[in-house]
């Protein structure tokens, strides 16, 4: 099976197409977009790589070469992932059991990635945990449980692994997934908002910093892209999806493939002069929500006519 015939159908969690007229110009394409072979002999670790966005990325290297290993907590849901991926690309897919709020249980798995599949060439910072609330109702255990995976986690793995490739002198690409309001802040996501934001610092820090030991570190704020791990916890009764097309100036929700795709450019020797870079991917949401004046495409033909009369009219202009 080609790689683009099984990646199409491989990933794509839960995604719904949107009656937004606009996107009928803006259809993802399903299939991967690197030339096949891209990542042969290199070696990926993925958190979170069992379901949604890690899944999507794995399938995405593996089936470019990529030897993966996948960590995270339930082993049980990682074997699977590893079993299927492994079955449509043909490439051996390893799966690590790691807590990556623990330090130690980061440090054997890293030992583990390398005595079974060598020292990684890419590395992609992905297990996050999030859901909403007022922040006056978050307890100290609930402002550890999210900054506990996504910063203390993105730093274990990252500065572990970071060691192990300096001790013998090898290179590779980092990546971490954020989200958009790492950038600006948002309400009823404090702690999430607060972690993606030291995670993206600490990939700018280390881009400057180590980049002297081969490695580059570049960050990906997806927008909104419908997986069940996600849109469970942070719109559970689905009553937010049409305002967030409707925001969406592209007129749809993003896909994982498309995630995937930029996950494997970013990761590949296409892109090695790329460091430090923080790359927004959301259909244009941050912007259409940033624009004073942006609600003004509510505003009808017939209401611009009769508003650019008063215009005309106004003294002095």
């Amino acid at each position: 099976m080609i790689i683009s015939e099984f990646f199409s159908r491989g990933p794509n969690v839960l995604h719904q197409d949107s009656s937004a007229p606009q996107a009928a110009f803006f259809s993802p394409l399903q299939k991967v977009m690197l030339p096949p072979n891209t990542f042969q002999g290199k070696v990926a670790f993925i958190t979170g790589g069992g379901t949604g966005l890690g899944k999507g990325m794995t399938t995405a290297l593996s089936s470019l070469g990529a030897k993966c290993v996948i960590a995270s907590r339930k082993l049980d849901v990682l074997k699977g992932t590893a079993d299927e991926i492994s079955s449509k690309t043909g490439n051996k897919v390893h799966a690590i059991q790691c807590d990556v709020r623990d330090p130690v249980s980061v440090k054997n798995a890293v030992a583990e990635t390398i005595q079974v599949a060598g020292h990684p060439d890419v590395v992609i910072n992905n297990a996050a945990g999030n859901f909403i609330s007022p922040s006056e109702r978050l307890s100290a255990n609930a402002w550890k449980t999210i900054t506990d995976i996504v910063l203390n986690g993105t730093a274990f793995v990252t500065l572990e692994i970071g060691k192990e490739l300096i001790k013998v002198k090898k290179g590779a690409a980092f990546l971490a997934i954020t989200t958009i309001y790492a950038e600006s802040g948002s309400g009823f996501v404090l702690p999430s908002a607060s972690a993606k934001a030291g995670v993206e610092a600490m990939s700018k820090s280390l881009a400057a910093e180590w980049g002297r030991y081969g490695m580059r570190f570049n960050v990906i704020q997806p927008g909104p892209i419908k997986t069940k791990g996600a849109f469970s916890r942070l719109d559970p009764t689905g009553a937010f999806e049409k305002k967030m097309i409707e925001r969406i100036p592209c007129g749809r929700l993003g896909t994982i493939e498309e995630i995937a795709n930029l996950a494997a450019y970013f990761c590949s020797d296409y892109a090695s002069w790329v460091n430090g870079a923080v790359i927004r991917m959301d259909g244009g949401e941050y912007v259409s929500m940033a624009g004073e004046f942006n609600d003004l495409k509510k505003v009808t033909k017939e209401q611009w006519d009769t508003m650019e009369a008063m215009i005309r009219k106004t003294k002095g202009s």
